[in-house]
């Protein structure tokens, strides 16, 4: 009991909420969501090129939507943005139910990629914002974790009520963001954040950048750069995973279809079983030595998938692959954290979410090596992206290391003088 109460005073009972409702509408979403594609196989007259068109529009439009969000976030608060999206997404999963136009069905999903994807940054920039420096990367673990429970737990709920994938999911799901969008409001509007933003060491009071002053900001940090470029390659390795994985299980083993289930499994059971103690294990150590472990595992777990001929070998592979994703997602949100200036961590945050251009690219050029090389290429060439990755975050922690001396003489001489 003792340390149940010393976990809840760890954190801003903000924290604590944001976190229990990640794992509530992940698990309503996850049963509708992944069968939103048989879904509108099932109720519409729409093909297979038309339905993956309307599915894939709204991670593409999410790539950029967390950036804008973020921006808006930094300007006009939080709580606005948070509520609004989780608004938005809402409606989105109530029309997908109630219409099939072809064009209402892609703007619907437009709109639910950028909703969730505002929401998402937001959150993270909120959850920055009540949490002491120290603890950030601890939380952002804890979020990862929360996603994946409601991930994992989600589709096996759904299946066991009998609704996974039906109408009732969609308004379920629905019902969720509304719910959860009403106690977060009463939440923020009691603990008194979310309305500006509260950054340490910085009167409230004090003006707010403009949109000019923080675009000219965004744009000169190098260091944030490379941390989006290499963020984009190893989401792209991240991102082909799945897709690839299925189609290159599916034409060369028996029963591939599922191994990969059995495969997907192993990764969210690894994720929960594994998350807390290798978070708390690796904290000795520092941001880049994190991220450079983890992306080295999901390299060996990606040439585990291009030399592996059982399931067996493919199933350890996968759970060293996992072991790297731990690593690497807290990490890399806690990096951009360690660079934001102040008042501008939701803009900050909204471009480290421009890595999740690799969602698009990494299934998309994926598919084509495997179509044109086969599966062992394929897996090899991720493999040396996730590498190669590394040199852009090493280059971005060598230019902020080099910023914060620059600035150290500056202030040095000016307080010699």
């Amino acid at each position: 009991m003792q340390k149940l109460q010393q976990a809840w005073q760890a954190y801003h009972p903000v924290v604590h909420l944001l976190m229990g409702g990640t794992v509530f509408v992940m698990l309503t979403q996850m049963m509708s969501m992944p069968f939103l594609a048989i879904y509108l196989s099932e109720t519409t007259t729409l093909g297979p090129a038309a339905i993956g068109l309307i599915i894939g529009a709204g991670p593409l439009a999410g790539t950029f939507g967390g950036f804008f969000g973020g921006v808006l976030s930094d300007l006009f608060g939080r709580k606005r943005l948070m509520i609004l999206s989780m608004l938005a997404m809402a409606i989105s999963y109530m029309v997908f139910v109630m219409v099939s136009d072809p064009l209402a069905l892609l703007l619907i999903s437009l709109l639910k990629g950028l909703a969730s994807s505002i929401y998402g940054t937001v959150s993270k920039a909120l959850m920055g914002d009540v949490t002491p420096e120290d603890k950030r990367f601890r939380v952002f673990s804890n979020r990862y974790m929360a996603v994946n429970l409601g991930v994992t737990i989600g589709p096996v709920f759904g299946a066991f009520l009998g609704i996974a994938g039906s109408g009732i999911a969609f308004w379920l799901t629905a019902f969720s963001y509304l719910l959860f969008a009403f106690v977060l409001h009463v939440a923020c509007r009691k603990y008194g954040v979310g309305d500006g933003v509260a950054n340490e060491g910085m009167d409230d009071a004090e003006e707010k950048p403009s949109l000019r002053q923080m675009g000219q900001v965004l744009f000169r940090d190098a260091a944030l750069l490379c941390f989006v470029i290499g963020g984009i390659l190893l989401v792209t390795v991240h991102g082909q995973m799945s897709v690839t994985l299925s189609q290159y299980l599916r034409d060369n083993f028996a029963d591939g279809v599922a191994l990969f289930g059995v495969m997907m499994s192993v990764n969210g059971i690894t994720v929960l079983l594994l998350q807390i103690p290798l978070t708390r294990l690796v904290e000795r150590y520092s941001l880049l030595s994190r991220i450079v472990a983890g992306a080295l595992l999901m390299a060996i777990g990606e040439i585990g998938f291009a030399t592996s001929v059982g399931w067996s070998w493919f199933v350890a592979s996968m759970v060293v692959f996992t072991l790297g994703e731990i690593l690497i997602i807290p990490a890399e949100y806690a990096q951009i954290d360690q660079i934001t200036p102040a008042r501008m961590r939701g803009t900050y945050y909204g471009a480290q979410s421009i890595s999740e251009l690799g969602s698009f690219l990494g299934p998309w050029v994926g598919g084509m090596i495997l179509f044109a090389y086969g599966g062992p290429v394929m897996f090899s060439f991720m493999a040396f992206l996730a590498v190669f990755s590394l040199l852009f975050y090493w280059l971005g922690r060598k230019m902020y290391v080099k910023r914060q001396a620059q600035a150290f003489v500056v202030v040095k001489e000016s307080v010699d003088a």
